[in-house]
């Protein structure tokens, strides 16, 4: 089924395009949340008329959503969390707790809408998380979310062994790098 983004979906598309999904996606995920709409004759020419209106108004944004790309693509956030066996979490890592760590930790406000997570995070690992900052621009960032008990516990049986384990690095070099205008508004 073709249908038009009305915001954009990770992993599917960008606002505003035509994407064919799956029907039982459409039915029961995308219409329902009211983020796309039918791809027929009528919704494509509104789609081309209100496309043709935002490009103009776009275009002025998209340098500052690329120079804002260059200070956050690459970069590396840590969020430490509580965790149980398995290394399942006592809860779970949402766009707006990844966007408050960014905040934190890089000093740069993103909203919480353009952090491009389906479902929250609910166990430990490395993450790969995109950044829809601009229609045309996005950028990645790499997410460490570790349960600092269960590193210390396995550093401390490890020193009883004699084997060092690597713990993973603070951000902080990530933080003197970026530079933010107090002017600059949140692009989104």
């Amino acid at each position: 089924m073709k249908v038009i983004l009305k915001q954009s979906v990770p992993k599917v598309g960008k606002e505003g395009t035509v994407v064919k999904v799956k029907d039982g996606f459409a039915r029961n995920f995308l219409f329902p949340r009211g983020m796309a709409v039918v791809a027929d004759k009528a919704q494509t020419k509104v789609l081309e008329a209100r496309n043709a209106r935002l490009e103009s108004k776009l275009a002025d944004t998209k340098a500052a959503a690329a120079a804002f790309a260059e200070k956050l693509d690459g970069k590396r956030i840590r969020m430490e969390v509580r965790s149980g066996s398995g290394q399942r979490l006592f809860g779970a890592v949402t766009s707006q707790d990844i966007a408050d760590a960014i905040k934190a930790q890089l000093g740069v406000e993103v909203d919480k809408k353009t952090v491009g997570i389906l479902q929250p995070i609910k166990q430990l690992g490395h993450f790969a998380i995109e950044i829809d900052l601009h229609r045309h621009v996005d950028c990645k960032i790499h997410l460490d979310v570790v349960d600092p008990i269960a590193e210390e516990e396995a550093r401390k049986a490890a020193e009883e062994k004699g084997k060092t384990v690597p713990v993973a690095p603070e951000p902080k070099a990530a933080v003197e790098e970026v530079e933010v205008e107090e002017e600059a508004e949140p692009v989104g």
